[in-house]
């Protein structure tokens, strides 16, 4: 739902209803992972996607139903022999999908969410989803008496608002919640009716925003400005650093978070005891400088990052490589290091070379190897 809820907001603070449809259950080669949303307005307007125009059409019919109604609908869309090209997935995956109506009598919470997410803070959505695992998509809301379905908590701020029905259920929702939220990972839950940690009962799925990754980018250079709007582009909390001040300002890169004036070792020292970086975070050193690069690759190779890259040549690289060794960096640590930086992709601009950067950085968070998708075989899209 993050690539919806600005314009959520805007219709929930003017008070006008809208039906939310979002994926919180995938299997196989399914197009979107869960918490990727469908936004349908009262007036028919569409903001957002579930399935990259699968089965969109039917699910804008289910979502005006739903809108005009009032009774959330947990919808499975899947590839079969008579739907396949009508209303199924052609792709081969399976998608379970919440369709509800949103409004501010529904959901009295949506103010903290966004306050969260603007300020850069973790929050998590817990939404009941079906009222009994056990029934097929579909039937919730005839098997939910007691009306838990599309109730919600809200984990934000150190603070637990909102109630499922059960104060049990609530505090085993809140205590797991957090655990995906800590992960970075939304989700399904299921409990028994009051909160019991059996596989029937209520479904609950957890919409966790998470504090968006960092990426560090070392070196004020042209290319630096191309590879941190690109970073921003893909989600990431951008911070580029560099020693000399008439280089490192904040009109060079726009699309940064943050500009910094600073030693780049020294910076991610400080990051490092502050415990402002963790293993989602991306080092990208562009200033085949060895005065900056080595001290900074030295420190940033030693910690359990989830890519530090490196811009030179060949004959760079292989200089910059001795001069680490001799600083003490193991073999294993020096492998985590993508040097020359970027896949080839033949590129020869900044932002050709951004490409190739990011490339590879999505290729190793997700296991990607690279190669053109038509040489593989298997799933394209890779779902849970």
């Amino acid at each position: 739902m993050r690539y919806v809820v600005d314009e959520l907001h805007r219709h929930w603070r003017a008070g006008e209803p809208v039906a939310v449809a979002t994926v919180v259950d995938t299997w196989r080669s399914a197009p979107q992972p869960p918490g990727a949303a469908m936004l349908v307005a009262a007036d028919g307007t569409v903001t957002g996607s579930v399935s990259g125009g699968c089965v969109e059409a039917d699910l804008y019919e289910r979502a005006r139903q739903v809108l005009a109604g009032g009774v959330p609908e947990l919808v499975r869309y899947g590839i079969s022999d008579d739907d396949a090209y009508a209303v199924g997935l052609t792709c081969g995956g399976v998608l379970d999908v919440f369709v509800e109506r949103v409004d501010a009598d529904g959901f009295p919470q949506l103010d903290l969410v966004v306050d969260a997410r603007r300020g850069g803070r973790p929050v998590a959505v817990v939404t009941c989803v079906a009222a009994d695992a056990g029934q097929p998509p579909g039937t919730a809301a005839r098997a939910d008496p007691a009306g838990r379905l599309g109730r919600r908590l809200v984990l934000a701020e150190g603070r637990v608002v909102g109630s499922l029905g059960s104060d049990r259920l609530d505090a085993a929702a809140a205590d797991d919640a957090l655990g995906l939220l800590a992960a970075g990972r939304s989700g399904i839950l299921r409990y028994g009716y009051d909160g019991q940690r059996r596989g029937s009962g209520v479904s609950l799925f957890v919409a966790a925003y998470a504090t968006p990754p960092r990426m560090i980018v070392f070196g004020a250079i042209d290319f630096a400005a191309a590879v941190a709007r690109i970073g921003a582009f893909l989600g990431y909390r951008v911070t580029v650093c560099d020693a000399r001040p008439v280089f490192a300002t904040a009109r060079r890169f726009p699309e940064a978070d943050e500009v910094v004036v600073e030693w780049p070792h020294r910076y991610l020292a400080r990051e490092l005891e502050a415990g402002r970086v963790d293993a989602r975070t991306v080092v990208c050193v562009l200033t085949h400088d060895p005065r900056f690069d080595v001290p900074v690759l030295d420190l940033a190779l030693r910690q359990r990052l989830a890519y530090v890259g490196a811009m030179g040549s060949r004959r760079t690289h292989d200089e910059r490589r001795k001069r680490l060794r001799e600083a003490g960096v193991t073999p294993e640590q020096l492998a985590r290091l993508a040097a020359p930086i970027g896949l080839d992709l033949g590129g020869r601009t900044p932002e050709e070379t951004a490409v190739s950067v990011a490339a590879q950085i999505v290729a190793g968070r997700w296991g990607g190897t690279g190669r053109p998708l038509a040489e593989l075989a298997g799933p394209i899209h890779h779902a849970g």
